[in-house]
């Protein structure tokens, strides 16, 4: 994102963002900041400047809506996401994906490593990448270290949809995109997706457009 001023200090950035308007516009898929990784958080924004970031966060990601948001989504390369799962699925999809509700948490400077050697697949999307779906193969349990916007140490560990979600969330951190994760032949719109492919688990889409599950 060209603006605010990509050279001024990034607490001026931020605070010239906020003032622009809520929600805030989030960045789409080719757009550098959403590859060019991110700064541990270590101070850069003051305490209230921080919390409003974060409010603004939380506003654009469920005005979305979405279940989570990393700051290079709006065009900040910093180490900081939010999620949130009120998770609103059948009973049969939160059995088989593990979808359970997540309340508003932030993580600060997070990190994950795999919780022994299983993998889920489903269909995930991103609100960088509007419009498609692909099924991606995650840990289907992680280990999450980092902190909160308090800087009260994390050290939790994740497993089924909120695994998913804190994978993804930390991914874009890396400047990563779920598509760098995807089985290509599955890409599919959302509309597509959505009149072919909602079973809770991707085994047709696996079947009728020719890619492997785990």
């Amino acid at each position: 994102m060209g603006t605010p001023n990509d050279r001024a200090p990034l607490a001026e950035r931020v605070g010239q963002l906020l003032d622009s308007g809520l929600p805030l516009t989030i960045v789409a898929a080719g757009d550098p900041v959403l590859r060019g990784g991110t700064e541990p958080f270590d101070g850069q924004l003051e305490p209230a400047l921080l919390a409003r970031f974060v409010e603004a966060l939380r506003i654009t990601m469920r005005a979305a809506p979405g279940v989570g948001l990393a700051a290079p989504q709006v065009g900040v390369p910093l180490r900081i996401a939010v999620i949130e799962d009120p998770a609103p699925v059948p009973e049969e999809v939160r059995l088989v994906r593990g979808r359970v509700p997540q309340p508003f948490r932030v993580l600060v400077n997070p990190s994950y490593e795999p919780v022994g050697d299983a993998r889920a697949a489903f269909f995930e999307g991103c609100l960088s990448v509007p419009g498609w779906q692909a099924v991606v193969a995650r840990h289907a349990e992680v280990r999450l270290t980092g902190q909160d916007e308090h800087g009260r140490a994390l050290d939790e560990v994740f497993t089924g949809w909120p695994a998913r979600i804190v994978q993804h969330e930390t991914d874009h951190l890396d400047g990563v995109l779920y598509l760098d994760r995807a089985e290509l032949r599955s890409l599919s719109s959302n509309q597509a997706t959505a009149e072919r492919w909602a079973q809770p688990t991707p085994e047709e889409a696996a079947r009728a457009l020719g890619f492997d599950l785990p």
